[in-house]
């Protein structure tokens, strides 16, 4: 990672590209190349070159006032085909989504380093795959080779073909005309601001100015120098440097998002505002008001159908970014109608749906690829699908090569039995006594609770809980290797314990997803077996992911090892549901086709009908786990200073005042060493003093583990209709001492501009991640910035819901958003390897995920926060924040230690 700037100078420079910046190139060589000098990196010396072979002006510029007034022709193009270039950013999912639907067909998405240039020509130029191209977002500068890719190439050579590029895409649009790239002047990450703009094509039917309700979204740190511009770029948007909104200060005034515009406000304006854009009269507000400090954001080739916008249209809460990109679509179109009309004929022959040279090459190519082959690492030759998710790891192709290999895997024909025991869990003493009573004997070795302790307002509704038990109960440990620092590398070791305490190992060099895909897509089964059940887990794998799992998910490496497992999962063959809603308890008995039934059903239900909710079994329950008050005073020690974790903040504001990310979630751990413990009786204690909706314990006895979490946090959940779901959180402040106080630190959370922020952000890469995995259109916002109550903390939290496309699997799902944005920051990929570098250890289980894998191949996930870890003699607490450009570092400080008190206390209290 490197950033190609100068400490002296507010201008970002990369020595490679001097000799080209405020250069027009030669147009009359067409065979002669610009060879552009070395530029050094901390990843090695990198050299680029950039062609001269480009074209003056195209004959008779589109840009023309009088073409832009004729009527397009009544034949429309079906659909138009997108190369989209990602700058390995946390947001272009979100662009592909929105092209699906207005496009027609899905664009192919191809990293910035992916695709060689004779790829991009052979395309372009000898298959005619593709109508226009979409460079992303990104982190970095487009002054640096290593940021930006293939795409300043493409930019000066492919001058005959439709390019819009979006803020980082934008910026370097202006940089290879020889525009300066600089330091905004501020970062604007997540917050909104006013849009002025000429009324160019670009706009179309788009109001502008103050009041137009004309809002985006603003993800960057760096901005192109209005005063650099060349003569050949025209400035066709702006927004003041001084303004700033916060997304709910934006409903107050009235503007409603794309999200969340009725479409008939949407004609209301859209009618008011056509005349105006007409006559001009946008573009004289503009021009009439240039003295004020104002930051370019939106710019046009002069004789090129190029275009950049800094802002972020694809955002839940731009208004009118569909509207642009339909506009870029249509300009798509004119463009090829007005310059070579015959081609559209022949192109809609050679392109029907998906059936082109393209989705035949590419759907060869993609079938030879390895499964091996890891996120970022280096390209393959092209292989995507045209229809394809644009992802080697996570497409549809990557799920049809299991369905293609299902038959080689060992199927298990399993067989699903249960009872229900109407209105039953109050009257036994509830989900506390009963798994006191069925499981907490030996310590509750071995065994599970996904406990949902704090089911109000509909927060959650089941929990699950067992342990050890039947035929097919194993437990499986996966540690990454270590090599698993080395770039790439994510291979590990594998143990196997079955309930006769026989052991398997092995080692997985594919990974511990890939190996738990081919269990789950193992696994034959009836649906008929669970018809009639509430909830989506029958049996199968309850456990935890580890944070250092990142490897497997597109992270570069891992600098810190886990002290614990990075995986570590029951397989539950023998389950106990409890429905808070109705209050009823389920017992369910998994086994293998055509071998014997186990007695467990008839004897868990024997024990659960013989439990009384007496006064008497209350008080002897409540005794066998009752806290001491600690006699050993030692506090928990941080891994950083108070002074460290600040200046950890502090690095972090840097990177993203240089635009290397827009936020940095930081974090750290508190260590105590402990004696002998109740682990199941601090659980206890913690759930009651602080319940959560995704609280879990788990006890992994060969492992010395103990983990009590009070999440507060879904991560990701797959139902049994194929609809995925995440709740992310950012955003918490303590509650209040009374009513009062409690209801003015809640509005203050609602309202607070930092947090919007940060929720924003993340809620912004959650829908790109799962848009990665969900059909075209599907992925949506039902909650946006809700403010949640719990027993210590009041939190804001939104609601990210799609449908899965029916080629991706369950596991591959998790593997393109693990792990959770909340924790991470955007773009992920960068952010982690920023806080690697930042963060003084391993976050181990925290920051991963706990929670089950059905074997029907359903999921739900919590994020580990708020959580204990017991391991060999020592409680670890992991905690932290978010880390965006109007944070003050003490003040990160003390909310990474409001999170950790709750865990902390209990622990304290119960020691």
């Amino acid at each position: 990672m490197a950033l190609c700037s100068s400490s002296t100078s507010p201008e970002l420079k990369c020595c490679c590209f001097d000799n080209l910046r405020g250069k027009n190139p030669s147009f009359n060589q067409p065979n002669q190349f610009l060879r552009i000098g070395d530029c050094y990196s901390n990843k090695g010396r990198v050299q680029v070159q950039a062609s001269s072979q480009l074209s003056g002006h195209l004959e008779g510029s589109f840009m023309e006032k009088k073409r832009l007034q004729e009527p397009l022709s009544h034949r429309k193009l079906e659909f138009v085909r997108t190369l989209l270039i990602d700058n390995y950013d946390s947001y272009t999912y979100n662009i592909y989504q929105e092209l699906s639907t207005i496009n027609g067909v899905p664009p192919v998405v191809v990293r910035n380093d992916e695709w060689t240039w004779r790829d991009i020509c052979r395309y372009l130029y000898e298959e005619n795959a593709f109508d226009n191209i979409v460079i992303s977002p990104g982190p970095g500068s487009p002054a640096c080779p290593e940021d930006i890719g293939i795409c300043l190439r493409v930019l000066l050579e492919c001058w005959d073909v439709p390019i819009l590029g979006v803020c980082l895409g934008h910026q370097a649009l202006g940089y290879v005309h020889g525009a300066d790239i600089v330091h905004a002047p501020e970062p604007v990450h997540g917050r909104l601001s006013e849009i002025e703009h000429n009324g160019d094509r670009l706009f179309h039917d788009i109001p502008s100015g103050q009041n137009s309700g004309f809002k985006v979204v603003r993800y960057h740190s760096l901005i192109i120098d209005a005063d650099s511009l060349p003569k050949e770029l025209i400035p066709i948007a702006w927004s003041n440097s001084a303004d700033g909104f916060s997304y709910l200060g934006t409903l107050q005034s009235g503007e409603i998002p794309d999200a969340y515009e009725s479409q008939s406000r949407q004609k209301i304006l859209l009618s008011d505002i056509s005349t105006q854009i007409k006559n001009g009269s946008y573009r004289h507000s503009i021009y009439s008001n240039r003295m004020r400090r104002e930051v370019l954001m939106g710019i046009m080739h002069s004789t090129r159908p190029h275009y950049g916008v800094q802002f972020h249209p694809e955002s839940i809460a731009t208004c009118y970014g569909s509207k642009i990109l339909r506009n870029f679509r249509e300009i798509t179109e004119d463009y090829w109608k007005r310059l070579r009309s015959p081609f559209v004929k022949e192109r809609n022959v050679h392109y029907t749906g998906a059936e082109s040279l393209l989705l035949r090459e590419i759907t060869r190519t993609s079938r030879s690829v390895n499964n091996s082959d890891e996120l970022g690492r280096e390209a393959l030759r092209p292989r995507q699908l045209f229809c394809d998710l644009g992802d080697r790891r996570f497409g549809i192709q990557h799920s049809r090569r299991f369905e293609i290999q299902r038959s080689s895997i060992g199927v298990k024909c399993l067989k699903l039995t249960w009872r229900k025991f109407d209105h039953l869990a109050s009257t036994v003493g509830g989900a506390r006594n009963i798994f006191c009573e069925l499981f907490g004997n030996n310590k509750a070795e071995n065994t599970f609770w996904l406990d949902s302790s704090s089911t109000e307002k509909g927060r959650a509704r089941f929990s699950f809980m067992g342990g050890k038990g039947g035929s097919l109960w194993k437990q499986v440990t996966f540690r990454l290797s270590d090599q698993s620092d080395v770039k790439f590398t994510s291979g590990g070791h594998l143990l196997i314990e079955d309930a006769e305490g026989s052991i398997e190992r092995a080692y997985l060099e594919e990974g511990f997803f890939d190996f738990l895909d081919k269990e789950l897509l193992s696994f034959h089964h009836e649906k008929k077996d669970y018809e009639g059940l509430p909830f989506d887990f029958y049996g199968g794998y309850i456990g935890y992911i580890g944070y250092n799992l990142k490897v497997e998910c597109g992270a570069a490496s891992n600098h810190h090892k886990s002290r614990t497992p990075d995986a570590c999962f029951f397989f539950a063959d023998n389950v106990v549901v409890i429905d808070h809603l109705y209050d009823d308890v389920y017992i369910l008995s998994l086994n293998e086709e055509n071998t014997p039934m186990s007695t467990w059903l008839d004897a868990t239900e024997q024990k659960l009908i013989g439990l009384r909710a007496s006064s008497t079994r209350q008080l002897e329950e409540q005794n066998l786990h009752a806290p001491t008050v600690s006699r050993n005073k030692s506090a928990f020690i941080s891994e950083v200073s108070r002074g460290d974790y600040v200046n950890n903040v502090e690095n972090c504001l840097k990177y993203i005042k240089d635009g290397e990310s827009y936020e940095l979630c930081l974090t750290t751990q508190l260590r105590k060493r402990i004696g002998e413990i109740d682990s199941l009786g601090l659980y206890l204690h913690l759930r009651e003093k602080n319940p959560a909706p995704y609280a879990a314990w788990l006890s992994f006895s060969k492992e010395d583990l103990c983990i009590c979490c009070s999440s507060p946090e879904r991560f990701l959940r797959l139902d049994k209709n194929d609809l995925l779901e995440a709740k992310p959180i950012k955003g918490t402040i303590a509650r209040g001492s009374t009513p009062e106080e409690d209801e003015q630190l809640k509005l203050q959370l609602q309202y607070s501009e930092k947090d919007q922020a940060e929720n924003l952000m993340i809620v912004d890469l959650l829908r790109n991640d799962l848009g990665r995995v969900c059909e075209p259109g599907s992925v949506h916002v039902p909650n946006l910035m809700n403010v949640e109550s719990y027993a210590t903390v009041h939190t804001m939290v939104s609601t990210i819901c799609g449908k899965k496309h029916s080629n991706v699997s369950a596991v591959n799902c998790v593997r393109a958003a693990f792990p959770g944005g909340s924790m991470t920051g955007a773009p992920k990929l960068r952010s982690m390897e920023i806080l690697e570098s930042i963060e003084s250890c391993s976050r181990g289980i925290y920051s991963g995920s706990i929670g089950y894998f059905s074997y029907n191949r359903t999921f739900d996930l919590n994020i580990v926060i708020r959580t204990v870890v017991i391991h060999e003699g020592e409680a670890s607490i992991g905690a932290g924040g978010a880390i965006v450009a109007l944070s003050n570092p003490e003040d990160e400080y003390e909310e990474m230690i409001l999170k950790s008190s709750a865990p902390a206390k209990a622990v304290m209290y119960f020691d």
